[in-house]
């Protein structure tokens, strides 16, 4: 079987007792779906990630653990080559969201988040990629291009209700929830950029959110780390790009949607930008979970082999990044007492699968006299375009309900809300009315002033 991924990594997987019957046909892909040892963590509804769709049903078959007897059934009936346009597999995959807590949380890291990305592209390549699924995934390139009809196209359809039915009944975007709106001005930090700096060079990777939606965010990030004493570069095309007019994109929309081809490309105008600083050993630090974290795990799966392991060493989110400092160089972080109460901090789900929480924590508590509790919550529901498609709008309030938002409504109202994901905040706002801030925007309102 001709797969869209790279599955060589389990190549030498499948050997002795410790696996449970790996499928006749698809190879290594197949091999990454028989790591299943059936421990049913997947099953459980204690505390960590996994499983939100098994969570909100109660129905094994929207587990981990039977989305992989859907595809080991699949497999082993595919004599036909069609595996993939299997309605089992339909079925079992339609309520996961890519959280990337079996990775994390299963005891065999079963990596559901990629197998479903190779399935999508398998699955794609028979029937077309949906409508939709083009519009959510080519955000990045709507808004590099396009912005101002983008812009305009997403406001209309907030602030119309027939619109939003229209879209609703054309394509499936839920008329029960806004779009998210691209801010009035994109991020232009480039112009404040600092080129000297005691501690030395870091770039700032501005994704695709950040630099459309929330430039706010990006703008903060700066000012913390010039404050800190880096010379802050923005991450730009290499010069031999073909399209150097347009940012660079982590590729996860694509990769998230099983536009495979459409990710590598993106990955690989990253590897090019960066080829240089890598070798130079240079920090790059990232604001998005999702964006920055798939470009650390996620360009392996693409092909990418040595490279993608040696740019991997070099990305940081911004709370690691000041960790690691902290740790490791002696960086001290001028910061003054905020006058708030005891806040509530949200972790994005590849925050909690990656580790990245501690950091939070740690760069959190920095903070003269500043409280704050970490909510014990699943994933949030939102989960990039799944919160917005109209027959998943239900299952994505579900998860929320889970702990997020009866935890938002049992806290005052003046509770400061920390969350990094574009999603986590974009689903807090809907489901609490209620605005979540970046830890950026809080580091950079408790910088003492120059």
């Amino acid at each position: 079987m001709k797969t869209f991924l790279d599955w060589s990594a389990y190549d030498t997987y499948g050997i002795g007792d410790a696996y449970s019957g790996i499928p006749a046909t698809g190879g290594n892909y197949a091999k990454a779906v028989a790591v299943c040892m059936h421990s049913r963590d997947c099953q459980k509804s204690g505390k960590g990630v996994m499983c939100p769709s098994y969570r909100i049903t109660g129905d094994r078959k929207h587990s981990t653990e039977a989305r992989v007897a859907a595809f080991k059934a699949a497999l082993n009936d595919a004599a036909d080559g069609n595996a993939f346009t299997d309605p089992r597999l339909d079925e079992a995959m339609d309520l996961c969201v890519s959280c990337k807590a079996c990775k994390k949380e299963c005891p065999s890291a079963v990596d559901m988040t990629l197998i479903k990305t190779e399935y999508l592209a398998q699955r794609q390549q028979i029937a077309g990629v949906p409508l939709r699924a083009r519009l959510f995934s080519g955000v990045p390139e709507w808004a590099g291009r396009w912005r101002r009809l983008l812009r305009l196209a997403i406001r209309l359809r907030n602030g119309c209700a027939p619109l939003a039915k229209f879209a609703d009944a054309w394509l499936g975007v839920s008329a029960r929830r806004p779009l998210p709106e691209l801010a009035s001005q994109a991020f232009r930090g480039e112009a404040l950029e600092k080129t000297e700096g005691a501690r030395g060079p870091v770039i700032l990777f501005v994704d695709t959110f950040c630099r459309h939606f929330d430039p706010e965010i990006a703008e903060a990030a700066q000012t913390v780390l010039k404050r800190a004493g880096y010379a802050v570069r923005i991450a730009k095309p290499a010069p031999s790009d073909a399209e150097p007019g347009r940012a660079l994109c982590c590729g996860r929309t694509y990769l998230t949607a099983g536009r495979v081809d459409k990710a590598r490309h993106e990955a690989k105008r990253v590897i090019d930008a960066f080829r240089d600083d890598i070798a130079a050993k240079t920090p790059i630090v990232g604001l998005e979970p999702s964006c920055l974290l798939s470009l650390r795990d996620e360009l392996y799966c693409l092909g990418f082999g040595v490279e993608a392991g040696e740019l991997g060493k070099r990305l940081y989110l911004l709370e690691e990044f000041l960790a690691r400092e902290h740790q490791n160089n002696g960086l001290r972080l001028n910061l003054e007492p905020l006058d708030l109460p005891k806040a509530l901090v949200h972790g994005h789900c590849h925050q909690k699968a990656f580790g990245v929480m501690k950091a939070m924590r740690k760069v959190l508590g920095w903070i003269p006299g500043f409280s704050f509790e970490v909510v014990e919550t699943s994933c949030c529901g939102m989960a990039g375009s799944f919160g917005l498609e109209s027959e998943h709008y239900d299952a994505s309030m579900q998860m929320a309900e889970l702990s997020l938002l009866p935890a938002l409504r049992a806290s005052a109202r003046d509770t400061p809300v920390i969350a990094n994901g574009f999603s986590c905040r974009h689903q807090i706002a809907h489901g609490a009315k209620r605005e979540a801030r970046h830890i950026a925007l809080l580091l950079r309102d408790a910088m003492a002033t120059e």
